[in-house]
């Protein structure tokens, strides 16, 4: 059965988002020549006798994956390791993992002989939804989240319901945390259809799971093709990670990507709310029907240091003046980014939201 996919337009290169079952794709790539492998150790673990079966004796790397090994010092590591196996400028580096799995074969793919050929197959829900299009790869540096890297997509990506089995409750609902972005920032239609659909969504059924997976796509699809280098528009996909970059780093990531997200779009509405930018009714909604369900499942840690979050906020590489970035909702479903978010305004929205859990 041919995969259901679709194009992603890139001034870089067009590539291809393919729909299906690992055994559709895999004993292809396996079977092609001056392929490596490289493959989250966990999702190895998991699938080596079944899904990644047929890479038994592929050319791979094993990596041990983490936020702390986001680096450089690993991408050197993968150089390495990709050496060994006598590379060609014509080598395809094929991808198995989640995001940072993604960050760190996407980054070495981007540079090793300036630009080799590479697919990326996400296994996490964060990845598939969100960031397994868009061309992104970032690393880490010192304590600056994201602060390297390269704007470089991948050839095709392949995207297998599959691999989301085995994924623990706390990386599903980080996945869900996205998707719930994407929604919100969609409109009012894709908003309320995941507020309605958000139990089944939690409890993982399949078909609510692969309908919003697809619209999550074609939401952040449209503003990757308008806006490919971050210039605009496509800021606007930011939302809830200006607060939520530093709430992983003030807890020592002790909160996952995507639930930082959700807590990151709570803090960002409170922020708008009180510059009367945002309703009441229109942030309680958002609240109560989307967000603080997600947060309740996930049971993460709250409340919050302000002075640590502010520290990590002047640190997001978004900021382009000596106050802070910020992505809003407006009333009406619109979105704004504001420069001009003064220190005070962001300690006095955490500390309405830890008085209120």
């Amino acid at each position: 059965m041919p995969l259901e996919n679709f194009t992603v337009k890139s001034k870089l290169k067009d590539y291809e988002v393919f729909f299906g079952e690992a055994a559709e794709y895999l004993p292809r790539l396996a079977a092609g020549p001056d392929c490596v492998f490289a493959i989250d150790e966990n999702v190895w673990r998991l699938h080596k006798d079944s899904a990644l079966k047929s890479l038994e004796s592929a050319p791979k790397v094993i990596l041990p994956i983490g936020e702390a090994v986001k680096t450089l010092e690993s991408v050197q590591l993968l150089y390495d390791r990709i050496v060994g196996f006598s590379p060609k400028k014509n080598m395809r580096l094929v991808s198995i993992g989640g995001g940072i799995t993604q960050d760190i074969t996407g980054f070495a793919a981007s540079t090793l002989y300036r630009g080799v050929k590479w697919t990326f197959i996400p296994t996490t829900l964060l990845a598939q939804a969100d960031s397994c299009i868009g061309g992104k790869t970032s690393l880490n540096f010192k304590s600056y989240k994201n602060l390297v890297g390269t704007f470089y997509p991948p050839t095709e990506v392949y995207i297998s319901a599959g691999f989301l089995s085995t994924l623990v409750d706390g990386d599903y609902l980080s996945g869900l945390g996205e998707i719930a972005k994407l929604c919100i920032i969609g409109g009012a239609e894709s908003a309320g259809a995941f507020a309605d659909a958000l139990a089944g969504l939690l409890g993982r059924e399949p078909a609510a799971l692969t309908r919003f997976l697809r619209l999550a796509l074609e939401i952040k699809k449209g503003y990757i093709e308008e806006d490919e280098f971050d210039a605009g528009r496509r800021n606007i996909l930011n939302f809830g990670h200006c607060f939520g970059h530093a709430i992983e780093s003030a807890t020592g990531f002790a909160v996952s990507h995507g639930i930082a997200v959700v807590y990151g779009i709570l803090l960002a509405n409170i922020a708008a709310r009180r510059r009367g930018l945002l309703s009441e009714d229109a942030e309680r909604s958002m609240r109560d029907r989307i967000l603080m369900p997600l947060i309740s499942s996930a049971a993460a840690a709250a409340p919050f240091d302000g002075n640590l979050i502010i520290q990590g906020m002047k640190k997001d590489k978004k900021r382009t003046g000596a106050k802070l970035a910020l992505v809003m909702a407006l009333d009406g479903f619109k979105m704004a980014r504001v420069d001009d978010l003064e220190e005070t305004e962001a300690a006095a929205a955490i500390g309405e939201f830890n008085r209120s859990v």
